[in-house]
């Protein structure tokens, strides 16, 4: 039996793309364990994953701004590394697929101590800290973006993200049925599940008396975001958070409002929906968000608002004008290379294998 072991941390953008990996390489026949924090997000999700084992190790953040935990983090980082390394002289994988976040770079360097092959993923348009860091001891790269695969030289390979199957099984009907919706107006997709949309959330909610008479509005607003004063609003749900029927939902939509992260323009890519995007801010981010979505924008594939010019006014205009253009938009996103890398990403990991 050969073994895998899989790490990256930090958002689920770090975690989905394993998801959609792991039923491939368990008919495989491989032993599959995970690399994380005791405690972050990818924590439970992969506890509760039939079929993977999952260790914990120590990591400290990598950021970009003063912080006092900046002086001792490093020294979580080193142990990390010899707990990563000491993981892998146990288990003695066959490969490593590594997703970033802070978490990797320990599990990647430990790995290249013990000669295991590595394959690290880059979702976003330009390569992130700590795949930077991972870079010297990485044996491949795949990305998202043709344009980071460049930025990381010859190592590197342009494919798509890693897509979970089942986002493709949903249906319309039963996603009108769960949000209660009759099918006679568009509906339009707020995913604004993730921590840092709540100010989408609120331009949204203000501009609802606007939308309405031409949409139905579905919003997923991420736990703790509901807003009691609009239940019951006609036309409008809220849902904090939804997974088993998310593809039901995504199914129901003929239009989406989000955030920029990476996988989930490569999953509206894929499902080949009418696309607005307001990308999270420079400077409370590294920019990469409008990165992505510049990207997409230049090819044809989306509209975008960046959330210095969103208002409720703004918003809703966009929104009409991403509907009415929602033909050419759907033309060019089909005809746009795929968006899912799963089968190449799978290649890849038999490829870099030692025979």
């Amino acid at each position: 039996m050969r073994t895998i072991v899989l790490t990256g941390g930090g958002t689920l953008g770090h975690v989905t793309p394993h998801l959609a990996l792991i039923p491939t390489l368990r008919e495989r026949g491989y032993d599959i364990h995970y690399v994380g924090t005791a405690s972050g997000m990818e924590a439970d999700k992969m506890r509760a994953t039939p079929g993977v084992t999952y260790h914990a190790v120590k990591t400290g953040k990598l950021r970009r701004y003063f912080d006092w935990q900046n002086f001792t983090d490093p020294f979580r980082v080193i142990a990390g590394a010899f707990q990563s390394a000491r993981l892998m002289g146990k288990l003695k994988p066959d490969v490593v697929f590594s997703k970033g976040g802070f978490v990797a770079v320990p599990v990647v360097f430990g790995a290249w101590l013990h000669r295991v092959p590595v394959l690290c993923h880059e979702s976003d348009l330009t390569p992130g800290l700590a795949n930077r860091l991972c870079k010297p001891f990485a044996t491949r790269f795949v990305t998202t973006f043709p344009e980071c695969a460049q930025a990381l030289g010859p190592k590197a390979e342009a494919v798509g993200t890693p897509l979970r199957p089942e986002l493709f099984s949903g249906t319309r009907e039963k996603g009108l049925k769960l949000l209660g919706f009759s099918g006679l107006k568009p509906v339009l997709l707020m995913m604004g599940g993730s921590s840092g949309a709540q100010a989408v959330n609120a331009a949204l909610r203000q501009a609802l008396d606007s939308l309405l008479p031409d949409f139905d509005v579905a919003h997923l607003c991420g736990r703790g975001n509901l807003d009691a004063a609009l239940e019951g609003k006609a036309g409008y749900r809220q849902i904090e958070f939804l997974d088993a029927e998310l593809p039901d939902v995504l199914a129901a939509a003929d239009l989406v409002l989000s955030r920029a992260g990476s996988n989930a323009l490569m999953e509206f890519q894929a499902l080949a929906k009418p696309l607005l995007l307001v990308p999270y801010p420079k400077g409370a981010s590294r920019g990469d968000q409008i990165l992505n979505a510049r990207s997409l924008e230049k090819r044809g594939l989306c509209k975008v608002l960046l959330q210095e010019h969103m208002t409720p006014e703004s918003l809703a205009e966009a929104l009409r004008d991403t509907w009415r253009n929602r033909e050419a938009l759907t033309k060019a996103v089909k005809a746009a290379p795929p968006a899912d890398g799963t089968a190449r990403v799978l290649e890849l990991i038999e490829a870099i294998q030692k025979r």
